[in-house]
């Protein structure tokens, strides 16, 4: 089949042209888009190794740029993993440990939260919240009064991209507003939309600083990917789920490069620094057909600390300040990117507790040592036995983690994994370094001791 991509292209185009003679003086500074996409696996762009899906935009991206291999977020989660970039800050520090309530009227993260937006904001830039929200749902926990000049998306976790309803339980919930006023647009795809909400506001502050939280809401479910990928990959015999999954997969590349064009056009692609990355690991629930995701070599999906469940693909690009086609192998994390666009954008960093690191020296060197001397998580299970993990080195140590057999535990349900001789999570050795699991689990206590005081 022959597909007309149309400006879909504009994607590869990306790679290859620039607009130097266009761009602001490399005085000015720079601004900023941070696109954050749902529930992606690590597999999930060709540069991250797959062979099934067109991403030609995103891999574009990763050659202009900087990737990780790495690269964490704090939660297999949505809501605290969006807490916990917007912050800078673990979960628990960020007062969002767990899912944000989809229903208009509940609080989630804590309005005394300083986030990336007020960080922006104060810093004298336009700042804008484009998308999926999902921390919270008062007027003081919305985007407006986060920091963000303007807003236009959705707040719970999920919705139909054509009626806006919110995707769940019912009662039916239209859940669209744009600076917290509710508005209507139905037929209309979300994406779209938000492409279309995006320009306009690249357009309005094409000569201020701006940042641009662009949180697209694929490829969580439901997978409406649209009808021309649906039957590219038809014809290609991908199977389903997958299918589906790599249409929606595709759609949001595409919906990317309008982005990316959008901002050639108008002269600034030469002072934006682009990142990418999704939330957490690819979804194995009903309602996306039980899967579609990749992880690659990695075990786990969404909800468990298993590597697929919080191993996601990262891109940093900024033409003529970051390495080009560049890979990094260290470990970071989501929470990173507030110290690390903060040093870039010369912006001071609050007087409170920030637990990212700034990657600026991991960027520039390949060599340089991971900024965390070890990385901490503790997502779901019960009060009394919950699931959580920490990294140290080539050392992982699970307790109680999902999507793994009982049997597989030992008697205190522990796994620890050598994740160098082991990536793939399938041997546990705490039987034969007991020490090592001391030793991890006397970090965890301390770290959970600690993020629990401000």
């Amino acid at each position: 089949m022959k597909l007309h991509t149309g400006i879909y292209v504009i994607g590869l185009v990306f790679l290859f042209i620039t607009a130097r003679a266009q761009g602001p003086a490399k005085g000015d500074k720079p601004n900023v888009i941070l696109i954050y996409s749902d529930d992606q696996g690590w597999a999930d762009l060709g540069s991250y190794g797959a062979t099934d899906l067109l991403t030609p935009t995103l891999d574009s991206l990763a050659l202009r740029g900087t990737r990780f291999t790495q690269f964490y977020a704090a939660s297999p989660i949505c809501s605290p993993s969006r807490a916990s970039m917007l912050t800078g800050r673990y979960p628990q520090r960020a007062g969002l440990p767990e899912m944000a309530s989809s229903k208009e009227g509940v609080e989630g993260m804590p309005a005394e939260q300083y986030t990336m937006g007020e960080l922006f904001q104060d810093a004298g830039y336009a700042t804008a919240h484009i998308g999926k929200w999902h921390v919270g749902y008062t007027p003081q926990t919305m985007p407006n009064a986060q920091g963000f000049d303007y807003s236009f998306g959705f707040m719970g976790g999920c919705i139909d991209n054509y009626s806006h309803f919110f995707y769940w339980a019912g009662p039916n919930r239209h859940d669209l507003w744009r600076n917290g006023k509710e508005i209507d647009e139905s037929g209309r795809f979300f994406p779209d939309l938000m492409v279309e909400e995006a320009g306009a506001f690249l357009e309005n502050n094409k000569t201020n600083p701006f940042f641009l939280y662009f949180a697209i809401n694929i490829p969580h479910y439901p997978l409406q990917g649209e009808k021309k990928w649906l039957d590219y990959y038809r014809e290609k015999g991908v199977a389903s789920p997958r299918d589906k999954y790599a249409a929606f997969i595709s759609t949001m590349d595409e919906k990317i490069a309008m982005l990316l064009a959008k901002l050639k056009a108008l002269g600034l692609s030469e002072n934006t620094i682009v990142i990418f990355q999704p939330d957490q690991g690819f979804s194995e629930e009903e309602r996306t057909f039980g899967g579609g995701g990749s992880a690659g070599i990695y075990r786990g999906s969404k909800f468990s600390l298993l590597e697929g469940g919080v191993r996601v693909p990262a891109i940093i690009s900024w033409p003529g300040h970051i390495p080009e086609n560049e890979v990094r192998d260290q470990l970071a994390a989501n929470i990173d990117w507030y110290p690390t666009l903060a040093e870039y954008c010369q912006i001071p960093l609050p007087e409170r507790k920030i637990d990212g690191k700034s990657l600026v020296k991991v960027i520039n060197g390949k060599h340089e040592p991971s900024a965390h001397e070890a990385f901490y998580w503790q997502s779901g299970g019960s009060k009394d036995d919950p699931q959580w993990a920490v990294r140290q080195g080539d050392w992982k140590l699970l307790h109680n983690p999902m999507q793994v057999a009982p049997q597989e535990l030992d008697k205190q349900k522990y796994m620890l994994i050598n994740l160098a001789e082991d990536p793939s999570e399938k041997r546990n050795v705490s039987q034969k370094y007991p020490d090592k699991v001391l030793a991890l689990k006397a970090l965890h206590q301390r770290w959970l001791k600690e993020v629990y005081h401000q």
